[in-house]
């Protein structure tokens, strides 16, 4: 086992061509224990049928706990369709024996105004919140930092989720890229369930102009200041795991072989400055 496994999980969006039985193997390799799965993965689970029960059935055999399926989108635009849509996945997380269900918000440039915002969170944490208890589930509610997002800072998440009592049913994800581009201040990590992690390596890109295509692993080119991010996190309480969760192609287009190497030398830097 890599120094530091333990406090890492393993994003499905790191390796998105490995199907899940080889995803485990990879988290095995690594001596990580804990993996998030998606639902907006062509050709794998849970978009190619597979029953939640085999998904729960590898994990165990793997050795894998199941942190969460990633995840409910636009969440916050509350109709019967999403209704059908939390539902079918709450029910596909609870059978998988995964934890937590990740909510992501609207995300293009609807939905942000000030008389918008709150009420549409708190009509839809409202309505979650018994699907989710009924499963024995956490919602994840993940703030997105982009400017066009109808919910950006973890305030309004923690406002919102306080009005409907829900502080035992819902967390935070609190996403290294996503909080650097919110810019908002405040950590919340004792409100945090999950950590995102990924780096952005281009000199070039302005914050403003940042974007997923842009999120690589961590490493010492990073400007999204993570070490610093997750310093002051563990230092705040949060001892949740940090899950690895790049989108940028030159990580996604790698072999299990170069993906292993690649993910070990992140984790050996983080590692080694977030750890005393």
């Amino acid at each position: 086992m890599a120094r530091g496994a333990e406090l890492f999980a393993l994003n499905h969006m790191a390796a998105p061509k490995l199907h899940l039985p080889e995803l485990f193997a990879l988290a095995q390799a690594l001596g990580i224990t804990r993996v998030e799965i998606r639902n907006d993965l062509a050709a794998n689970a849970i978009l190619d049928g597979t029953p939640a029960v085999e998904v729960g059935a590898a994990a165990e055999g793997a050795g894998i706990e199941i942190v969460s399926i990633n995840a409910l989108q636009r969440f916050n635009d509350w109709s019967p369709t999403r209704e059908r849509e939390a539902v079918e996945l709450a029910d596909y997380a609870a059978g998988a024996g995964a934890r937590a269900l990740v909510l992501v918000p609207r995300n293009d440039g609807e939905g942000r105004g000030d008389g918008e915002r709150l009420p549409n969170l708190t009509v839809a944490l409202k309505a979650l919140r018994p699907i989710l208890e009924q499963r024995g589930l956490i919602g994840l509610v993940e703030p997105l930092g982009f400017e066009i997002c109808s919910l950006r800072l973890k305030s309004e998440a923690v406002t919102g989720i306080d009005a409907v009592g829900g502080g035992s049913v819902f967390k935070l994800v609190h996403d290294t890229f996503h909080h650097h581009l919110a810019g908002e201040e405040t950590l919340f990590a004792d409100r945090t369930g999950l950590v995102h992690i990924s780096g952005v390596d281009d000199p070039a890109i302005a914050v403003g102009d940042m974007r997923d295509s842009h999120r690589v692993l961590v490493d010492g080119g990073d400007r999204l200041c993570n070490l610093g991010q997750i310093r002051a996190l563990r230092g705040a309480g949060y001892a949740g795991p940090l899950s690895f969760e790049p989108f940028a192609e030159s990580v996604q287009r790698l072999d299990a072989a170069h993906i292993r190497e690649s993910l070990a030398a992140s984790m050996a830097f983080v590692t080694a400055g977030v750890v005393s």
